[in-house]
């Protein structure tokens, strides 16, 4: 068994990402991620990576797509205005198929907001965020064990379909320590591997080997005609996406749950204790964890709505926007019912509690 270390999450998702083959890193400071950026900027370098603190958001993104096009894997990171910034380059990878990860350590807002952590930016992560047809793979972690093992799933995800992906964790999940276990970290033959992958539509500047080409990253398309095909493509790319990539963690799920309990990242590590406590205390209440965000396990959700259930209860740490995922799951099977906090604020395992002994009591 590896050895385990003790990290933050911002730095155990910067060692994993450079362990899955990332040599690529651009980004610009914001809170609560700055410990990414500073860990990259000194571990890229003795990865013979290239690390660059670009002049701004908008410019390492645009970086990004730089690097995407040559085929290589490369990351950004920020928080939630940063990532605002980003949504045009990540609008413009998802247009020229190029894969990508983004890192999304998200903070209080609308606006500048604060710097605590939140899951306001739900929507953005899963509704593609800029213009124009399009999804990107959202990636939910609720551990930093987690969070460090979906550097190199995202990195996998991005490159099987020449799609960005981004991993959704927020400021508690980013600054908190815990034990993580690494995977080995790539061999340089197959960080070759890795490189070579994408040749057949990659750029190579510089490289005229017979099988390196100069390949035309772009998406921009002026014939309507041209620009509805590639549409109806990437649109057959997401439908398998939906078909094969959803994942998500059932918890305490059985056929005599009274109440079903939905929450994502960090807010369901508060839901858990609090369902776990219930169940203790007698009563028999489930949960579902959307690990994908994007494509929803709507499916999922739907089967653990067992015969015995009366409500949905869905918790975040917004106003409430998964829970509109849920309801479309849920399909009018039973009544969804939604808690949430913001500001930076998290629910304690009491609150989850007094609302799901509130929901019990109405269920009778």
């Amino acid at each position: 068994m590896a050895e385990k270390v003790l990290m933050k999450g911002n730095e155990a998702v910067a060692e994993a990402a450079i362990r899955a083959g990332c040599r690529l890193y651009f980004a610009y400071p914001i809170t609560p991620q700055s410990e990414l950026i500073e860990y990259m900027a000194r571990m890229m370098p003795k990865a013979n990576g290239v690390f660059v603190q670009a002049e701004s958001e908008i410019a390492a993104i645009n970086m990004v797509y730089g690097a995407a096009g040559c085929g290589r894997r490369a990351m950004t990171s920020s928080s939630s205005p940063g990532i605002a910034l980003k949504q045009e380059g990540i609008s413009y990878l998802a247009g020229a198929n190029l894969p990508a990860v983004i890192v999304n350590v998200q903070r209080g807002g609308p606006g500048l907001g604060d710097i605590q952590p939140a899951q306001g930016d739900y929507f953005q992560a899963t509704r593609g965020g800029g213009n124009g047809d399009y999804y990107t793979i959202a990636l939910a972690p609720s551990t930093v064990q987690e969070f460090a093992d979906m550097a190199a799933l995202a990195f996998d995800l991005a490159d099987k379909y020449r799609n960005p992906v981004i991993i959704l964790a927020d400021g508690l999940l980013g600054q908190m320590m815990e034990p993580v276990e690494f995977q080995p970290a790539k061999t340089e033959a197959e960080l070759k591997v890795l490189d070579n992958q994408h040749l057949d539509w990659c750029c190579c500047p510089n490289e005229d080997e017979p099988n390196h080409h100069h390949h035309e990253i772009n998406s921009l398309e002026i014939d309507p005609v041209v620009l509805e095909q590639h549409v109806i493509k990437l649109g057959e790319k997401y439908d398998k996406i939906t078909a094969n990539e959803q994942r998500w963690e059932d918890y305490n799920i059985n056929a005599d749950n009274e109440i079903l309990v939905v929450a994502f990242g960090t807010a369901s590590r508060i839901c858990k204790s609090a369902v776990d406590e219930l169940n203790d205390a007698g009563h028999n209440v489930g949960l579902v964890r959307p690990i994908t965000v994007w494509p929803y396990p709507y499916d999922a959700v739907y089967k653990a709505v067992g015969p015995k259930v009366k409500k949905v209860v869905v918790f975040e740490l917004n106003l409430g926007q998964m829970v509109q995922d849920v309801k479309i799951a849920v399909n009018g099977k039973v009544p969804v019912e939604f808690m949430g906090k913001v500001g930076g604020i998290l629910f304690s395992t009491d609150e989850v509690k007094a609302k799901i002994e509130e929901c019990l009591k109405e269920a009778k």
